[in-house]
């Protein structure tokens, strides 16, 4: 006996799909924008001189990565999920 999630058995199935694909998009977009910035001014300060904004750049860029990470893993996770529930 196959116990998988009925994705037809909700109206807005393929609305929501598609939201979250966009949203998804958005954040990978941002967070690849932003590891761009931060690299950038990470590189400036630190030729300047100006640690303070170095450091900033640096935790900025950590977290743009680790953004980035969280919702290309998310993806994998959802998917790792979905075939051991079909397993079950």
């Amino acid at each position: 006996m196959d116990v998988f999630p009925d994705f037809g058995g909700v109206g807005g199935a393929t609305d929501l799909r598609s939201i979250v694909g966009a949203l998804l998009m958005f954040v990978l977009v941002t967070a690849v924008l932003m590891l761009i910035v931060c690299a950038i001014v990470w590189a400036v300060a630190s030729a300047h001189g100006n640690y303070h904004a170095a450091t900033r750049a640096r935790t900025g860029l950590w977290v743009a990565v680790g953004a980035a990470a969280l919702a290309g893993a998310g993806v994998a996770w959802l998917n790792f999920l979905l075939d051991v529930g079909t397993r079950l």
